[in-house]
């Protein structure tokens, strides 16, 4: 029996609620097949299209007074609830399919970051749907929004993405893991908060990359694996040029050459690296594996992804 951290790309579950359920309910085999083989598994999800669609929607019935503005806390919030809501229902409902009995419940998580993280001077984190550059343009002049151009897909509005440095409700996940429960928690990295002098918390506008999170929160319960689901088969280098390869069994000197080579692009593959590599550094027996949200099954028997060891 292993403990695995699946986590599920934002971009990877659709456009849409509808394509995004359709998604999930596929996904959910998948992992109950997990759980079948008598693994614990913890399950996290981005949230980068989910949480900008809902903050620009939000700001746009206030900005016609329809009501009130919502800050990005808030918004991620309705997203952890939103996409988590999803993955519990197709994953009970495949348990109830296969006649386990296994209780599945969505925790709402917070994640602390430093007040002082440069990343709130220095957006890269994108979020919403793709514009073609007159549109976004357009956009980032009405609403004082940064945009930038997302691995030739488009341009995309970038918040900032600071490092995640606890998850706060680690212990109840742990509880809920010892009591037989199939948990769903960090969503979209957690909802950004920052501690005041008396140890408060205070949500802050921000997304947290949910693969930096998923690699802290796996280290922290020590998990045997952390499963990266994205909307590609393999890690490439020289990706989208005529030398593009697939990076299949690889070690974590070789992606930190990698990464100083300028392989990975920000925003999109980087994180998804860096956070492999502080996975295994903070948990040494550990393994990542990383490769598209159709092909979790092929990659759990060696066909295919990217897998990264120490």
């Amino acid at each position: 029996m292993a403990k695995i951290v699946v986590a599920l790309g934002g971009n990877a579950l659709g456009n849409s609620p509808e394509e995004q359920l359709k998604l999930v309910e596929n996904t959910a085999k998948s992992l109950i097949a997990l759980v079948q083989k008598g693994n614990e598994v913890v399950i996290s999800h981005g949230n980068g299209p989910q949480v900008g669609s809902i903050n620009l929607g939000l700001n746009y019935a206030a900005e016609h007074e329809q009501g009130p503005p919502f800050p990005f806390p808030e918004c991620g919030a309705m997203s952890q609830a939103y996409i988590g809501y999803q993955l519990q229902q197709s994953l009970q409902n495949e348990l109830h399919n296969l006649g386990i009995e296994k209780p599945v419940v969505t925790l709402v998580t917070q994640t602390v970051v430093d007040r002082d993280d440069e990343a709130f001077s220095n957006p890269t984190k994108p979020i919403g749907m793709f514009y073609d550059k007159e549109l976004a343009d357009t956009i980032a002049k009405e609403r004082h929004y940064t945009f930038v151009e997302d691995s030739g897909r488009g341009y995309r509005r970038v918040v900032p993405s600071p490092q995640p440095i606890e998850i706060v409700e680690l212990p109840s996940i742990e509880t809920l893991i010892n009591a037989g429960n199939l948990v769903i928690s960090a969503g979209g990295g957690g909802i950004p908060v920052v501690k005041d002098d008396n140890g408060d918390l205070h949500g802050v506008d921000a997304v947290i990359d949910k693969d930096k999170s998923s690699a802290l929160l796996g280290a922290e319960l020590k998990s045997d694996q952390l499963i990266i689901l994205t909307a590609v088969d393999y890690i490439y280098i020289n990706f989208g040029k005529d030398n593009q390869e697939q990076l299949k069994d690889v070690t974590v000197d070789e992606m930190k050459k990698y990464i100083d080579e300028g392989q990975f692009a920000k925003g999109s593959m980087l994180p998804k690296v860096e956070a492999s590599i502080q996975f295994i550094e903070n948990n040494p027996k550990g393994e990542v594996i990383i490769t598209s949200l159709d092909k979790l099954d092929d990659a759990l028997e060696g066909k295919v992804g990217t897998v990264i060891k120490k």
